[in-house]
């Protein structure tokens, strides 16, 4: 049993945290083709906005959100991107959420990308290692955001099994942990990555602390038939 009063809140100020996501979602804003600068574009989607009947429309929300919590259109580039981290989630979770709410995961510190790099490719050579065929080309974009709040700590913990490398061990210790941490209120948690020795990651728990979003690089990820992918920045 972990006691979470040995992991108080503590600022948490980063400016360019890093998550990875696949190309296929990312799509240019509709109105770029109207505008010289991303001054003007915000300056348009801000008139869209007010008379926008997407937002919130024909929403279906998993158990464990609230449609009050979600972002909307008022918050800025990147808002469905949260929403969207929080609305899906795999059937049995990751590290610090469960099938019914997602969280946001990024990377920071000054080696960023490299901890990014490492996470996605071992998600994607597990999915590749489920169908035997390790072949594939994925394009991943950067989306870069800032936090300014308070988070857990957890770069001390002892309990290994929280940290355990095997998802069957370590995944239910984390959402367990998870749950007992927002329950009290908790942003989030950053931690040492597990899938890269030295790197930093985080879980935000609430959409309305991932801030400033904005694009990066585009790494394509291949692989031609070995278990771990050649990764070369194409933009």
């Amino acid at each position: 049993m972990i006691e979470i009063d040995t992991y108080p809140p503590v600022p948490f100020n980063q400016a360019d945290t890093i998550r990875l996501i696949s190309t296929a979602y990312i799509d240019e804003p509709a109105m770029s083709p109207l505008v010289d600068d991303i001054d003007e574009l915000g300056f348009l989607e801000d008139l869209e906005g007010l008379t926008s009947a997407r937002r919130g429309a024909g929403l279906i929300l998993p158990s464990g959100v609230y449609l009050d919590e979600l972002l909307t259109e008022r918050h800025g580039y990147g808002w469905t991107y949260v929403n969207a981290a929080f609305c899906y989630s795999r059937p049995t979770g990751n590290r610090f959420n469960g099938p019914d709410r997602g969280a946001w995961y990024a990377t920071w510190g000054d080696d960023a990308i490299e901890t990014a790099h490492a996470e996605v490719s071992w998600h994607l050579t597990r999915e590749l290692e489920a169908v035997g065929i390790f072949e594939n080309v994925t394009a991943y974009r950067e989306l870069i955001a800032s936090f300014a709040t308070d988070m857990r700590d957890l770069t001390g913990m002892d309990d290994a099994a929280v940290f355990s490398p095997d998802s069957s061990i370590g995944y239910p210790a984390g959402q367990a942990l998870a749950a007992n941490l927002r329950a009290v209120g908790a942003n989030g948690v950053f931690y040492p990555s597990v899938r890269r020795t030295g790197g930093m990651c985080l879980a935000a728990f609430r959409p309305n602390t991932v801030q400033n979003i904005r694009q990066g690089n585009t790494w394509e990820f291949t692989w031609g038939g070995d278990i771990g992918p050649n990764i070369e920045k194409i933009v």
